[in-house]
């Protein structure tokens, strides 16, 4: 084949029966099996896959032996075809020959071109029977098929873990051995899979492919545009099952599931006071550091929080639209009028852990647990 069709695109091979064009004409006489129903006779006698011809009998045979006798010079990793180790040389080399016509993207092999362009497309021609869910490329279908199978073959020897796929299971084991061969080149941080890596890689390059059609909002990931998206549909999929309330994400539904189990796993090494999320954790160990990372702009003032600085700032503003229904007293933030009632009631709602000393406002509890620890 000569080269250069393959960066071409050239595909001057049509079939006669549904017009798919190929690059020569081996790969057209392999195709024309679909369609004279010949398309898989030749049976591996070891797991019963049938294959199109006895190249590809012979590749599959490699699975079976274990065989891999093709090693890259540059990390050492082993390859049953020339070609896998042809395309894997690419990631040291970073050599992407093949780019798409609509907006520039490279990408190492034919096939990843050929999957991003239905991005543009929006074409996805693997449906499910079941379902009916469309699928853009065949790796996805298969993975998605196993979902209403509930087949998981694939064992973790360490940990037990059942998967669905043997390429995720080997992933997976990275877990368990440390391995992140996927480095990036301009920060040198290393990561167990290559989405990660390229997901990383647009922090340097700022690319944000992802773009909400509602808004024009743009985004790195996919996710964060499906999670994103939700705002515009109202769509709220994680419900919780005690008390109905619905999220957008579910490590919110994770956090909020808190609430009811009153678990609260995030712990202050320097005072044993429980969180039950880690933000909160890191604000409140800023009590201990003295660390005010947030500054107000208009006088300079350092706060722990966010929150801190927006309650801050309405006294600038001098917009208190909270008051009190005892004695009338106004003030910028829910926050600070639920402190201020407890002088009505008397509730002192923050225990000092050492003597059991109570108080009422977290801020009196903090100067007295100073006696405490000396400081």
């Amino acid at each position: 084949l000569p080269p250069l069709k393959i960066h071409s695109g050239e595909k001057p091979h049509n079939c006669a029966d549904c017009g798919k064009s190929f690059a020569n004409t081996k790969y057209l006489a392999k195709h024309r099996r679909i369609h004279s129903g010949k398309k898989k006779n030749l049976i591996c006698d070891l797991c019963g896959k049938s294959f199109v011809d006895s190249s590809s009998l012979k590749k599959h045979h490699k699975v079976h032996s274990g065989e891999k006798p093709h090693s890259c010079s540059e990390c050492g990793k082993r390859f049953a075809e020339t070609y896998s180790l042809k395309m894997h040389a690419r990631h040291h080399s970073g050599e992407k020959p093949y780019s798409c016509s609509q907006c520039g993207k490279s990408f190492f092999t034919l096939s990843s071109l050929k999957r991003h362009k239905r991005i543009h497309t929006g074409e996805k021609p693997n449906i499910c029977g079941q379902c009916g869910k469309s699928f853009s490329d065949p790796s996805s279908f298969k993975k998605h098929l196993k979902v209403h199978s509930g087949e998981k073959p694939h064992k973790c020897a360490v940990c037990g873990k059942c998967f669905a796929e043997a390429e995720t299971l080997r992933k997976h084991m990275r877990i368990h051995s440390g391995e992140k061969p996927y480095t990036c080149f301009q920060c040198g941080k290393s990561y167990t899979q290559a989405y990660q890596l390229t997901i990383h890689k647009r922090i340097h390059s700022g690319e944000k492919p992802y773009k909400c059609v509602e808004c024009g909002k743009c985004y790195a990931q996919a996710n964060n545009l499906t999670v994103h998206m939700r705002i515009h549909s109202g769509e709220k999929p994680y419900k919780c099952t005690q008390c109905g309330k619905s999220y957008t994400q579910a490590n919110n539904l994770t956090i909020h599931m808190r609430i009811h189990s009153d678990e609260k796993p995030y712990k202050c090494t320097q005072c044993g006071k429980s969180f039950a999320e880690a933000d909160s954790l890191t604000t409140h160990t800023r009590i201990h550091s003295g660390e005010k990372p947030y500054r107000c702009p208009q006088c300079g003032k350092g706060f722990i929080s966010v929150d801190s600085v927006k309650r801050h700032q309405k006294r600038h503003f001098s917009e208190k639209p909270h008051g009190c229904s005892e004695c009338g007293k106004r003030f910028a933030d829910v926050g600070s009028l639920k402190l201020h009632k407890r002088i009505h009631s008397g509730e002192k709602a923050f225990s000092c852990d050492q003597c059991g000393k109570r108080f009422g406002y977290p801020s009196s509890l903090w100067y007295h647990q100073k006696m405490h620890t000396g400081d």
